[in-house]
C-alpha cells in the first residue's frame, strides 16, 4: 500500500472546515463532500432551491475530480445528504440522474440529515477509482 496523497485543488471551493478536497491512495480517490458554495467567491449565498444547489454541488465535485485528472466516469460510490429529504428527494434525483448515463450509475446512499454547513440543502461525497 502506497502513502496517501492529500490534494487541495486550486479551482475548487474553499473548504468550510479543515479537510483536503480529495485523498488518493492506490488508485482510489476519496472526494470530500461538497456544498453548493461558489468556488470563486465563498462569501456568495448558496443558490436557492434543491435543483440549483444539486447542479452547483455536482459542478464542484467535477472541479475536484478534474483537479487530479479524473472525472465522473470513474466514480463508483456516492453518498448524498439532504436536509429536506421528503420534500427534495424526487427533484434531487431528477437533477442527479443527468450526470450519469443509464447503465453506468455509481452505487449510492442518500440520507436525510438535520443540518448541513452553510445552511445547504444537499451535500455529496464520492469515491472514484483510477
Amino acid at each position: 500500500m502506497s502513502d496517501a496523497i492529500f490534494h487541495m485543488v486550486p479551482d475548487a471551493p474553499h473548504p468550510v472546515a479543515p479537510y483536503s478536497h480529495l485523498v488518493e491512495n492506490d488508485g482510489w480517490l476519496f472526494v470530500t463532500g461538497q456544498l453548493a458554495t461558489d468556488p470563486v467567491d465563498d462569501s456568495r449565498p448558496l443558490p436557492e432551491g434543491i435543483e440549483a444547489q444539486t447542479h452547483k454541488v455536482m459542478d464542484n465535485l467535477i472541479r475536484v475530480l478534474q483537479g487530479v485528472g479524473a472525472g465522473l466516469h470513474q466514480v463508483v460510490m456516492v453518498r448524498a445528504f439532504l436536509t429536506q429529504f421528503e420534500r427534495d428527494y424526487v427533484a434531487f434525483n431528477e437533477v442527479y440522474a443527468g450526470y450519469f448515463p443509464p447503465g453506468r450509475r455509481p452505487a449510492r446512499t442518500t440520507v436525510g440529515v438535520t443540518a448541513l454547513a452553510r445552511g445547504g440543502l444537499v451535500e455529496i461525497d464520492m469515491i472514484a477509482r483510477r
